[in-house]
């Protein structure tokens, strides 16, 4: 009975230690002179691909100068940086198994993922607004009292704006566009009124339309949303090196300067500008560094 009491433990031990090396991601990077980053195919300039297995944006660009520091910190002559695509469907998973070291993409932090995960502290909100055609008079949301809203099918968007304090009383039509181009289409035709979606992602939209000067996004912010790099759960010392690393950046200025070559300067492959100011609520997480998630943005 000793022999078998004996490869229990030595097998016990061992997965052990695996769990425990998969939670050094830092022992990992050092050991392995590799760490794989996880990245969007199309996140708008947060996290993008130009094909050919590069990818791009502020996000990516932030994780980058990261890994730098982090191999400034652990002496290593050589990182090698390896670009693994996820989806809103698999990141957490791969984050979670190990295959990814660190997501770059547009995650947003709330409570019920940080029971997975972990999250540095906030590089991007995303704010849910309104997008109007720059003559239509609209405003704010009082102003879409008998106007056709769109919304992309399968988002929250336009729930998000019905229960905004604001909206009580506002009578407004839905209509549907089979993704957010076909929605922006429905706007840009004017059969809708108004799209209601992520800020980021309408400032994108009306900076690749054929006249963005035709277009605004209006209106009070419908709801906000930390978005942050993402990395495994309880593996305080690698999400210090990355808070450390990032923080440096803020108080140094340097986040300033990646924002504004992304939402302001023109942005590969084309040279499209976003033209979207940094946010106040931006400002503010930058100024005060925290990894809150999102549901304390929505306390009064």
């Amino acid at each position: 009975m000793k022999k078998p009491l004996l490869a229990l433990a030595l097998t016990a031990a061992a997965a052990l230690s695996a769990h425990a090396q998969a939670n050094d991601t830092l022992a990992k990077i050092k050991s392995s002179g590799a760490v794989t980053m996880g990245v969007r195919e199309s996140s708008g300039v947060l996290s993008y691909t130009l094909g050919d297995g590069r990818y791009t944006g502020y996000h990516v660009e932030i994780c980058q100068r990261v890994l730098a520091d982090i191999q400034k910190q652990l002496g290593l002559a050589k990182l090698d940086i390896k670009y693994q695509p996820v989806t809103s469907q698999n990141r957490i998973p791969l984050v979670q198994n190990g295959t990814v070291d660190i997501e770059c993409g547009s995650t947003t932090n709330n409570t019920a993922r940080q029971r997975d995960v972990a999250f540095a502290v906030t590089t991007f909100v995303e704010e849910v607004r309104i997008a109007v055609k720059a003559n239509s008079g609209i405003q704010s949301i009082k102003d879409l009292a008998g106007k056709n809203v769109a919304t992309t099918t399968g988002t929250t968007s336009v729930q998000t704006l019905r229960k905004h304090e604001r909206a009580a009383g506002v009578d407004f039509k839905e209509v549907y566009g089979k993704d957010h181009a076909d929605s922006f289409l429905l706007l840009e035709s004017g059969r809708a009124d108004a799209f209601v979606m992520d800020g980021s992602l309408l400032a994108g939209l009306i900076a690749r339309s054929k006249n963005p000067a035709d277009f605004k996004i209006v209106g009070e912010v419908l709801s906000v949303e930390p978005i942050a790099i993402m990395m495994r759960k309880d593996d305080p010392a690698f999400k210090k090196a990355v808070d450390d690393s990032i923080i440096a950046m803020m108080k140094s200025g340097d986040i300033a300067k990646i924002y504004d070559k992304w939402f302001m300067q023109p942005t590969p492959p084309n040279g499209v500008r976003m033209n979207m100011p940094m946010s106040e609520t931006l400002k503010a997480a930058i100024a005060n560094p925290n990894d809150r998630p999102m549901e304390a943005y929505a306390a009064k």
